[in-house]
């Protein structure tokens, strides 16, 4: 495993991110797919054998169940010193005042909460799930650093919003003295990339490091075009972002991919590696070879003509996960 610093900050992460949406209870929420935590615990013991430190949950995932899991799953598979815990915070979790958005009652209540779930005293990176246009940027980064300033979360970061609500943010925070980003969870892969316009040359300006979420396109970028799994057969978003425009896209991974005899995941992956801005792509792991492949990819140098073969294909689209 590769590790490096997130943006400019201290942090060291691995340059693989477990991503923990896929665990949790299948009977909360509406994702049947997801794994309980017995049989979600063979993947953070791999995570733990490959040495991928970083573990991305939030609370809106099976409302907070994804969190009692990777919870449980630190104290049987690791210590609390050995990963990088980071959770998430906006989305709906009841339906009271504090029950969702950024201000500050959903800020104080929801990383408390968030922290029970868990079994931790504290997260290292404490993100915010979207941009809340509905609570002033003052409010929410006054509250964020309040959260730092009293030993629940050593970080901050963000997610999925237009560069320019970003900068308004990070400004906020500069100007006020109060603590910054250091991330930023994007929608990123070879089937969206609209972040390259804007949101990285920002990221790159303010020293911000990327961890894009879906960097293999919800699986459509690891197996053969019309390939159906359970979770692509039901999966709402997925079925609502996917497009015929996206068909060449996959066939070159696989051209890509068969040249070089490796899985297409690793085709997928290495390309989200090689941009200068992106720290960690985050994988979610479902099956044995998930991570195996993930921590491969490290080590696939493209050479210039297959770059230029699998970005030939992509169509400027409207960026989706907002």
């Amino acid at each position: 495993m590769e590790y490096a610093r997130l943006g400019n900050s201290g942090l060291k992460v691995s340059r693989v991110a477990l991503g923990c949406m896929s665990y949790g209870d299948p009977t909360r929420g509406h994702q049947d797919w997801v794994l309980n935590a017995d049989a979600a615990g063979p993947f953070f013991r791999q995570a733990v054998e490959l040495g991928i430190t970083l573990w991305d949950t939030a609370n809106g995932y099976g409302i907070g169940a994804s969190e009692e899991v990777v919870g449980q799953a630190v104290r049987e598979y690791t210590s609390r010193e050995n990963v990088v815990l980071a959770t998430k915070v906006y989305a709906t979790m009841h339906d009271g005042p504090g029950g969702s958005g950024l201000s500050r009652k959903a800020i104080m209540e929801n990383i408390d909460a968030s922290l029970r779930r868990l079994g931790t005293d504290y997260v290292d990176l404490y993100q915010i799930h979207r941009f809340d246009p509905d609570t002033p940027v003052e409010e929410t980064m006054e509250a964020l650093h309040d959260v730092v300033k009293a030993g629940k979360a050593r970080y901050l970061g963000a997610s999925s919003m237009h560069a320019w609500q970003f900068a308004k943010m990070q400004y906020t925070a500069t100007a006020n003295g109060w603590t910054r980003f250091v991330s930023m969870q994007d929608h990123y892969s070879l089937m969206q990339r609209e972040e390259e316009r804007e949101m990285f040359g920002l990221l790159a300006d303010l020293g911000v490091g990327s961890i894009p979420w879906s960097p293999l396109a919800r699986g459509r970028l690891t197996r053969p075009w019309g390939t159906r799994t359970r979770r692509s057969a039901t999966d709402a978003f997925g079925l609502s972002v996917l497009s015929d425009d996206d068909q060449p896209i996959a066939d070159a991974v696989q051209k890509v991919a068969e040249a070089r005899g490796l899985p297409m995941a690793q085709i997928a992956l290495a390309w989200v590696l090689r941009n200068p801005v992106v720290t960690a792509p985050i994988v979610g792991a479902t099956k044995e070879h998930h991570l195996t492949d993930a921590a491969a990819a490290l080590d696939v140098r493209l050479t210039d003509s297959e770059v230029a073969t699998l970005e030939s294909p992509y169509t400027s689209r409207l960026p989706t996960g907002f």
